[in-house]
């Protein structure tokens, strides 16, 4: 069922569902499902879960993509929330296997931060590592002063 708490609780394995293989492909519209589910009764559900026990000066959350994530930490923690937003260009996207897929790749899950959202800072990564370890300092430079 749709409505249970976790992954094991389907007898998934938890890890191939974290990669881009077609394991995680033939689960993904039914995990969207559930966290649809999770997200109209709770708005924040997720991203509680994402700092629960956090106690570092500096968090990295890492893919989130609603719009209603974003806003819940800016509530939550106000101007010290820093959003970043790594692109890639289709191409590239391509060339690392990805295939778009209609009513997924399309969906809010996957597209709800393309537009409303004004990022602090936007990073390429198409491949070009001296290109990307150049904006990633100009960003860490950035969170030591801040710190």
């Amino acid at each position: 069922p749709a409505d249970s708490p976790s992954p094991q609780e389907h007898g998934l394995d938890f890890q191939r569902l974290l990669d881009a293989s077609a394991y995680k492909e033939m689960f993904r519209q039914d995990m969207i499902r559930w966290g649809e589910e999770k997200r109209r009764t709770d708005p924040g559900f997720f991203c509680r879960a994402a700092v629960e026990g956090a106690l570092h000066p500096v968090w990295v959350v890492s893919d989130t993509r609603r719009l209603s994530d974003v806003e819940w930490f800016r509530d939550v923690y106000g101007d010290v929330v820093q959003t970043v937003r790594v692109v890639a260009t289709e191409e590239t996207r391509k060339r690392r296997n990805w295939v778009f897929v209609t009513g997924v790749d399309d969906a809010e899950s996957e597209c709800g931060l393309d537009q409303g959202v004004a990022f602090d800072w936007v990073i390429t990564n198409d491949g070009d590592k001296v290109a990307l370890g150049e904006q990633l300092e100009v960003l860490l430079q950035s969170l030591h002063r801040s710190l």
